[in-house]
């Protein structure tokens, strides 16, 4: 058993050692502010706090921010040590590591940065380009996960009799969000007449043929992509996250209509292969009471509970959505990333647990951070396929290196091969065999 001494024990501090000491290092440990307790015991110990205690243990530097309570302005000052980005640098020449690394992990997981004040983008987000991974270059590192691998070599080296009591192994999590499941199947009478006059307004004579063979049955919707994924599933034995958008039909929310047959059959379909979630509308993030419809839709075709969710838009308002998320249930979320750029939002490719700084608690909504995106890649980023798929095999590498988990997300319409996504189908297959293969 490792015994942690803090001179104050606070819920920051619980929670960072559960999530670095226990959850990724792997080691039991109890904690304790009796000095004389500390000073006495014979076994594996850290202590964390300003000063070193004794000529047993492993001793790092507290820079103080587990201790405090609500948010103020930090200036982080970045230092590289041993090849790892870090902030909340030490001087102290004692401490095992020249940087507080439970600090340094509390403020990336918690995003700490995200309760200041900050600029938004058009959609009201928190911008990729204020966040201090990608202002100082580590955006694509999960440093975090770093972080504890540090601190696992150093506890090991010096007790080398510690054992684990836990091991985290490398994992793929395919995941999709259906904002428009069909290009024309289901869009119903008005919309699919407007559609007509669209093209014909256009003179898009092509568009116009093609959706008639569609809603004749003489050819297969461009946008059902289904069978190509639930293929690459199988052939891998993964089970995928699927995301329905079950919305009013709005400026940002033109998915199918709830009550369509076409719809709801497809998401049976899809619920008896992958876990489905909720994809809660960009208008719910305005009108809060939408959420519990659009969660009692879904729950309602597939006559059980809803527990798993990504915002449309990658909207995250914190700590507002995961609050109003908690309060209906969900337990699961894979929001946490950025559209504009792949990499690690909160610096870390392990599953956490949301920490509320409003309210100083550890809330039970496990965090399932997302790595990469395919919008990411082609919209914001301006990769051609060649260059994604090498960016993106490092990322799976990062990955891997800490034994974390590999979150994607990729839409049914950018794997129809068409429509300004030609090469991206077998992009895909390539990503998914790459990152698939590492978990044998």
């Amino acid at each position: 058993m490792l015994l942690i001494y803090t001179p104050l024990i606070t819920r920051r501090k619980k929670y960072i050692f559960d999530l670095i000491i226990y959850n990724l290092c792997g080691f039991k440990y109890e904690i304790t502010d009796k000095s004389e307790n500390y000073i006495c015991y014979e076994g594996p110990k850290i202590n964390y706090s300003r000063q070193p205690m004794a000529d047993d243990e492993l001793f790092l530097f507290s820079d103080g921010l587990l201790e405090e309570k609500g948010v103020k302005h930090k200036e982080i000052k970045p230092v590289l040590h041993e090849n790892i980005n870090t902030i909340f640098p030490s001087d102290h020449t004692d401490s095992a590591l020249p940087y507080d690394p439970f600090s340094a992990a509390f403020y990336f997981v918690s995003r700490y940065e995200e309760y200041l004040p900050h600029k938004k983008d058009k959609f009201g987000r928190f911008e990729s380009g204020q966040s201090a991974t990608y202002r100082n270059g580590f955006l694509e590192k999960p440093v975090v996960n770093h972080y504890a691998q540090r601190i696992r070599n150093l506890i090991n080296d010096k007790y080398p009799g510690i054992k684990p009591v836990r091991y985290n192994k490398f994992r793929f999590l395919p995941t999709y969000d259906i904002d428009v499941a069909f290009a024309y199947k289901g869009k119903g009478f008005f919309r699919t007449i407007g559609g007509y006059i669209k093209s014909l307004i256009k003179r898009d004579l092509k568009g116009i043929e093609q959706r008639t063979k569609v809603l004749t049955g003489r050819e297969t919707d461009p946008f059902d992509t289904y069978s190509f994924q639930l293929g690459l599933h199988e052939k891998y034995g993964i089970k995928p996250y699927y995301f329905f958008l079950l919305a009013d039909y709005g400026l940002k929310d033109k998915n199918l209509p709830v009550n369509n047959n076409v719809y709801q059959k497809l998401i049976k379909k899809m619920g008896d292969y992958a876990v489905i979630g909720i994809h809660p509308s960009f208008a719910s993030n305005i009108y809060h009471n939408k959420l519990k419809e659009e969660i009692k839709r879904l729950s309602s075709i597939l006559n059980r509970e809803i527990k798993h969710s990504r915002q449309h838009y990658l909207m995250l308002d914190l700590p507002g959505t995961y609050h109003r998320l908690i309060k209906e249930g969900i337990t699961n979320d894979y929001t946490m990333g950025f559209a504009t750029h792949i990499g690690f939002r909160a610096g870390i490719c392990t599953p956490f647990y949301f920490y509320d700084l409003e309210n100083e608690s550890i809330t039970n909504i496990l965090v399932n951070p997302l790595a990469v995106m395919d919008g990411s890649l082609k919209k914001y980023m301006k990769l051609d396929t060649h260059n994604a798929l090498e960016r993106v095999k490092k990322l799976i590498d990062q990955v891997y290196e800490v034994n974390g988990t590999f979150v994607t997300l990729w839409h049914n319409e950018s794997l129809c091969d068409s429509r300004g996504w030609k090469g991206w189908k077998k992009l895909y297959s390539e990503i998914f065999k790459y990152a698939a293969e590492k978990m044998k």
